[in-house]
């Protein structure tokens, strides 16, 4: 299963002997897959004209529809049905639904069968030419239901993922009272592997979610979970080595209440439940502010009773309270400083002019005064836009500086070796230099998330914050347990992996800051409706034409399906890549590049992952279609070793790999001006059909070449065998 924009590894694939993988989930999956072409082809039969022309052709093509709908039901009650039987609570409702369904079905089916209906006999019969109403009652039936069957489905995949979660916590309570290492280990194995099975649930729920924020949220508490357990190893070890230790403890229970925060987080995501007296965050976040007033005083100019004066001053001064955070930031130099309150100072005077002239404009109707109100506005959005940048400056600026200060991990460094050392006035002092650079970088992720510009990068700002904020107090006390005992392994190992969590959240803390300024400078302008063009205002006649070519609705819509299609196979690929003995094998190692790339995609089709611009797609799926053609050399390669009737089959998927290859190559070089969406379209539809390709051929090499081996110990095994009777 493909991964979201959690890290790599929540939501992967793992082994298909869980239920869900082959169970439930690709049932759901095939339900709203069944879904769509029923639309398709109910909109096709209620739209057809009474007044057509009943040549035998239209009645043709009227009976294919019919019986293609109630083809499609056949497999969506099927589908249901299997749904049913696995979820006994739901049974009878999801039956009700499938038999309405089937009901619906046949009725369509009956009434588009117009074979006879030229014949003297069929005078009486109704048809969709006498009966468009029953057409219709039936195709409004036939949605109900598989709506019905899509919601009953949808609680069974939120009942799966309560009932893991709570697997999940049960374990977790028996190892937090483990007192031996071979209790341990036998729990912590049975804990990996609910943790699995959480992550596959979880990562797909995430891929279906279509509210961004939720997405965001779901990534975030994932992230934690996967990292935290790698730390739980470490610290329940520590902890059971040096049972008396206090700071050994400390540093296990941290771990232990951050994973369940995390898991109960995954739960309100899921059942859209929000505890009470949770705030949210966007409403602290000064560029949401901005974008909210400017549109507020932009809709003055088509209403001028829109918003009250009072409303106006109090919005623009919640915004530059929040400007303070920056101001009496101790990391905000005087520069950035002096400029933010000289833009905040400015915008007060220009939003008391704005409203002086509309007090004006709502008695005097003149040409003058609408343009005098239009001219407030264009100057309070400039400073605005101005004040915008100027916080941008000074945060990413500020990020950049201790990000680069702190990438040689000094300090970190110094702790593990005072550590090994049993050096507590050594682990004091540095103690003290990673709190006070831990709240530095707390700072920094809370004036981000101000700037930040898009929800999801907020909840990101937000999880960086946390993760410092926790991972600093965990590095402390799992440093002070090797300090107190400096001969253990464990617990530097310990040591090493908080020190690890704490590197890669720099880490991620780059790839952050890189993506805000992408999103500030428009990079990624197609993702985000903050960055969309202002409002036409009157004598703005050349603003059509300065319109970025951006896909509407629709168009998002099939690239999206097309990105979640590729991320399933790029899982199935990872499936038939494990089975493999040899990694390094030249076939798998191909293999695993083309899935790498394929994955890559898919986050660019969700407007994520390493892929920013369109151009970055066009390279990637250069060397994807290169790679293609290296792993068709790989595989002609191996075709030697083989008997002539095992041939056949690989020589076929070989010939269907290679032109793909160079399609796609064609595809890629074919300049196509204001035609970006079908460019895109067409290359991610051949990229797809190379991977199921690519499935096929490692599924078949490597049955192919377990039967080669097999054949070549048998061959030793006789020849040995010949040798020993010759020497008797």
């Amino acid at each position: 299963m493909a991964a979201s924009s959690g890290p790599a590894g929540v939501g992967g694939a793992g082994p298909s002997g869980f239920a869900f993988d082959s169970g439930l989930e690709i049932k759901t999956r095939s339900v709203e897959q069944t879904l769509l072409p029923l639309v398709s082809q109910i909109t096709t039969l209620i739209n057809h004209k009474d007044n057509t022309k009943k040549s035998d052709k239209t009645l043709q093509a009227i009976q294919r529809v019919g019986q293609a709908v109630n083809l499609a039901v056949g497999r969506f009650v099927k589908v249901g049905e299997a749904i049913a039987n696995e979820n006994w609570d739901l049974k009878e409702e999801i039956n009700i639904a499938c038999i309405e369904a089937k009901q619906a079905g046949e009725t369509i089916a009956a009434l588009t069968d117009i074979s006879s209906l030229n014949h003297p006999e069929s005078d009486g019969q109704i048809t969709i030419f006498t009966d468009k109403t029953g057409v219709i009652k039936a195709a409004r039936l036939l949605l109900s239901s598989v709506t019905k069957v899509l919601l009953l489905a949808d609680r069974v995949v939120i009942k799966q993922i309560i009932t893991s979660r709570n697997k999940v916590l049960a374990t977790m309570e028996r190892l937090e009272k483990v007192n031996s290492f071979q209790e341990f280990v036998q729990i912590f194995s049975q804990f990996g592997n609910e943790m699995v099975e959480f992550a596959h649930l979880t990562g797909d729920r995430q891929n279906d979610l279509k509210d961004e924020k939720k997405k965001a949220k779901m990534a975030a508490a994932r992230a934690v979970l996967e990292k935290c357990t790698m730390m739980l190893l470490t610290a329940s070890k520590t902890c059971l080595r040096h049972p008396n230790c206090e700071s050994a403890h400390k540093n296990k229970e941290g771990v232990f209440d951050r994973m369940k925060v995390a898991l109960d987080k995954v739960i309100e995501i899921v059942t859209d439940c929000k505890p009470s007296g949770e705030t949210d965050i966007s409403s602290v976040s000064i560029f949401t502010g901005i974008k909210e007033f400017k549109m507020n005083i932009e809709a003055l100019l088509e209403n001028l009773y829109f918003q009250s004066k009072e409303n106006l001053s109090a919005t623009l001064e919640v915004i530059l309270e929040r400007t303070e955070d920056f101001t009496d930031s101790a990391y905000t130099s005087h520069e950035h400083r002096e400029r933010i309150l000289e833009l905040s100072t400015q915008a007060r005077l220009e939003l008391q002019q704005l409203l002086s002239v509309w007090i004006q404009s709502q008695s005097k109707k003149t040409k003058s005064i609408a343009e005098e109100l239009e001219l407030a506005v264009l100057k309070i959005s400039h400073s605005l836009k101005e004040l915008k940048k100027e916080l941008h400056r000074t945060a990413t600026q500020l990020t950049a500086d201790l990000l680069k200060y702190h990438a040689d991990h000094v300090v970190l460094k110094a702790l593990k070796l005072t550590g090994v050392e049993g050096n507590l006035e050594g682990l004091a002092e540095y103690a003290c230099k990673l709190s006070e650079q831990k709240e530095q970088l707390v700072e920094v992720c809370r004036l981000l998330r101000h700037i930040s510009g898009t929800e999801p990068l907020e909840i990101t700002c937000v999880h960086a914050e946390e993760t410092f904020q926790v991972t600093g107090q965990q590095i402390i006390s799992a440093a002070e347990t090797l300090t107190l005992h400096p001969s253990s392994k464990i617990a530097k190992e310990n040591l090493d992996v908080f020190c690890e969590a704490w590197e890669s959240q720099i880490g991620d803390m780059s790839t952050l800051l890189r993506e805000i300024n992408d999103v500030f400078e428009g990079r990624r302008g197609e993702k985000y409706g903050y960055l969309s063009l202002p409002k036409p205002m009157k004598n703005n006649a050349n603003l059509k034409s300065l319109k970025p070519d951006k896909p509407d609705s629709e168009e998002q819509a099939k690239i999206a399906k097309l990105g979640l299609k590729l991320g399933l196979l790029t899982s199935d690929v990872n499936c038939e890549i494990k089975k493999w003995e040899d990694q390094e094998n030249e076939i798998v190692r191909n293999g695993r590049n083309m899935s790498s790339m394929a994955y890559s995609l898919y986050l660019f089709t969700r407007g994520e992952g390493p892929l920013k611009t369109s151009q970055d797609l066009i390279h990637q799926l250069e060397v994807f279609a290169e790679e293609g053609l290296k792993l068709a050399s790989s595989v002609q390669v191996f075709l030697k070793q083989l008997k002539d009737d095992d041939k056949l089959m690989l020589l076929l998927e070989i010939n269907k790999l290679i032109p793909l290859c160079h399609q796609l190559q064609t595809v890629t070089k074919t300049p196509l001006q204001n035609q970006v969406f079908l460019k895109v379209d067409k290359c991610i539809t051949k990229t797809r059909s190379m991977m199921a390709i690519l499935v096929q051929l490692l599924s078949l090499c490597y049955k192919l070449l377990k039967k080669l081996q097999m054949e070549n110990n048998r061959w030793v095994s006789v020849t040995n065998k010949d040798s020993v009777d010759g020497k008797t």
